[in-house]
Order: C-alpha cells, then sequence, then structure tokens
C-alpha cells in the first residue's frame, strides 16, 4: 500500500531541523518522500500560506505533521483536498476563533516567565532558561544548540485566529507530552479530546518530544500515514 508524502511543520523557536531525529525515524520505516517546511513565523496567515504552497508541490495524498505552534499552521493549512490527515505533535490544535495565545491563557505553561521580547517585536526564549524550558530530557549539548539557533517568532503571532480548523473534517492524531512547560499538559489534554483523533499516545516528555522520544513519535507519524493512505 502506498502511503502519503510526509510534511512535517516546526513550531516556535525552532525551524524544520527541529524534526532531525525523527526523519530519520521514519526514514528508517521506509518512507522515502518526507518534507520538512521552512516557516517565517511572522503571521499565521503567512506560515499557512508557505505550508499550502508545499502541499500543492507534493504529487498524491499528503499527511501533515505539526509540532507545537505548527498544529495552529496544519489546522489552519489542511483544508486542501490532497491533506489525507492531520498529526499533532505537543501541539496546538486551535477552534475557530481560537489563537494559540488566548489558549494558552487558560492553563498557562509553567515556562511563560522564560520568554522574553525584544525590541524588534521578537520573543525568545531566554537563552540561559531553554534548556529547562524547551527540552528537559534533552542532553546539556543538545539543548545548547537549540538554545542558540532558536527561530523567534513574531510575539504578535500568538493571537493570530484559525478560521476553519482541518481537523474537524480530516483525520487526527494526537501525541500529547505530559511533562511539557512551553504548553500545558491539561491545554494538549482539551484540544486532543474535542478532536476525536484516531489516536492519542501520551509521552513522559518534554515539549521537544520530537527530539527526545523520535521513535515513539515517528511510530505515531507511520501509524498515521498506513491508515491514511
Amino acid at each position: 500500500m502506498s502511503t502519503p508524502t510526509l510534511v512535517l511543520v516546526h513550531g516556535f523557536w525552532g525551524g524544520a531541523a527541529h524534526w532531525r531525529n525523527v526523519i530519520l525515524e521514519l526514514s528508517r520505516k521506509g518512507h522515502g518522500r518526507i518534507r520538512a517546511v521552512e516557516l517565517p513565523l511572522t503571521s499565521l496567515a503567512d506560515d499557512a500560506e508557505r505550508t499550502r504552497k508545499m502541499v500543492a508541490q507534493q504529487p498524491g495524498p499528503v499527511l501533515l505533521v505539526g509540532h507545537s505552534y505548527g498544529g495552529a499552521v496544519i489546522t489552519e493549512a489542511g483544508d486542501q483536498p490532497n491533506v489525507a490527515g492531520l498529526v499533532y505533535i505537543a501541539a496546538f490544535a486551535p477552534d475557530a476563533g481560537e489563537s494559540p495565545g488566548g489558549i494558552s491563557q487558560a492553563h498557562p505553561p509553567a515556562a511563560i516567565a522564560n520568554l522574553a521580547p525584544d525590541s524588534d517585536g521578537y520573543l525568545w526564549i531566554r537563552y540561559d532558561k531553554f534548556h529547562e524550558s524547551f527540552c528537559q530530557d534533552l542532553d546539556a549539548d543538545d539543548a545548547l544548540v537549540m538554545a542558540i539557533a532558536q527561530k523567534a517568532p513574531l510575539a504578535s503571532t500568538f493571537g493570530d485566529t484559525v478560521t476553519a480548523p482541518a481537523w474537524k473534517k480530516k483525520p487526527s492524531w494526537y501525541q500529547l507530552s505530559t511533562q511539557d512547560r512551553m504548553i500545558h499538559p491539561d491545554n494538549q489534554k482539551h484540544m486532543a479530546e474535542r478532536m476525536n483523533p484516531r489516536a492519542l499516545l501520551a509521552l513522559d516528555a518534554s515539549h521537544a518530544s520530537l527530539a527526545s522520544q523520535a521513535a515513539a513519535v515517528a511510530g505515531l507519524i507511520d501509524e498515521a500515514a498506513r491508515t491514511a493512505g
């Protein structure tokens, strides 16, 4: 059975390379068509449009996979006819009219105090707090590289709202990180349960589950790809 092209969508404070470990695991499972979008992180509209363009370039069906804010992006961009399903990795899955910032207010994440805006309107995770905030289950070397290479979003992007959530029409899967300090686990649970996912995988992981538990994350994506395909 053929499987869809996997299009991986990163979140805030990282780029496409955040998927490195998952890409390797998926390749070992035989997935030959994997793509990773590099988002500008300037607005939800910009990021969704970049993702739509990547999806449109793929022949045949596509499985969209979003980490963190990337979940809001695939929710907004996943309405294309060749999108076969959506996979959320410790991710936002807003309903119509909801934003990542608004969802976060319900249960503020543990590391919210470690976010620092700059004078240009970009929002960073404090470099000395990145390890404990984003990826406490990675070693110090990996955390240092992630911290230094972080890609800050425009802070205004937090307030951008979803229009028509694709998870209401497309099959969905969700991975919840129970030790997440960037998106409160209770918020993840709420978003996951209301979408009625085909599978809900809870991992004892940080927000960076795509790096610290790549095998399990890739396993969920593989399951979704084989079902959606």
